[in-house]
């Protein structure tokens, strides 16, 4: 595990997108995994913008999304496909038919699960990027999550609710399910990219960088992994004892 301290969060998006740039130019047809979140504005910003400058292109690239709500209008502002659009891949030279996500109004959801699970493990990503939540949750798999858990319907937590609660118009509009990633499906990446900015992320970050590997803290079974970058600002990485 590598750990990047950046003097600012604007110095940790920029940080991060290297290390995407970094990992798509070890592929001719590359393939990334995409969260989204606030952390995540920057990075996409930064990427955009070097897309624009000409100096990367995503026009071999394949994208796969973490996760998305179940019970939003295929519309809505909020579902995470529209997110990632709007944020990132209509703004690049993305191929329109290059962005890939669980359906969540199929007729099966537990079908569609396992459906996505499937293609995303084929796909073996050369890089997921990652949030990690104030329990230590990574993508929706909130504690208590097997390490090795697949795709599948959750039921969202009222923390992880009130944490998301800022992004629709009340508490009660925030969905009560998702189809996620499982932990043990992350895993398969070849690359995951640990992103966490403030000092409300500092807490998790410890436990999840310097704990034990256990399904109390979910990101900490990223310690499993043998390739993975985690991006710091100095309030997510206060808490931290190891000398990085």
């Amino acid at each position: 595990m590598r750990v990047h301290l950046a003097a600012s969060a604007a110095a940790a998006a920029e940080r991060a997108a290297d290390i995407v740039e970094e990992a798509l130019r070890t592929n001719p047809f590359p393939s990334i995994g995409l969260a989204t979140g606030s952390t995540m504005v920057g990075i996409y910003r930064s990427l955009v913008n070097r897309c624009l400058n000409g100096s990367l292109s995503f026009s071999k690239t394949t994208v796969y999304l973490l996760d998305e709500y179940i019970g939003l209008d295929a519309e809505h502002p909020q579902a995470y496909r529209n997110v990632v659009m709007r944020s990132f891949a209509d703004l690049v030279d993305l191929r329109s038919e290059a962005t890939f996500a669980p359906d969540c109004r199929a007729p099966d959801l537990n079908k569609e699960a396992r459906r996505y699970d499937s293609l995303v493990r084929a796909a073996r990503l050369d890089i997921q990027l990652l949030g990690i939540g104030g329990n230590g949750h990574i993508a929706f798999n909130e504690p208590g999550t097997p390490l090795d858990a697949e795709t599948r319907v959750v039921e969202l937590s009222q923390a992880t609710r009130r944490d998301n609660a800022r992004f629709f118009d009340s508490d009660e509009h925030v969905p009560l399910q998702a189809i996620t990633q499982g932990i043990g499906t992350i895993l398969q990446a070849k690359h995951i990219l640990l992103v966490a900015q403030g000092a409300h992320k500092s807490r998790p970050i410890r436990d999840a960088l310097e704990g034990p590997v256990t399904t109390e803290v979910p990101a900490s079974a990223l310690q499993l992994h043998g390739e993975v970058s985690v991006v710091l600002d100095p309030e997510a990485a206060s808490l931290l004892s190891a000398d990085y």
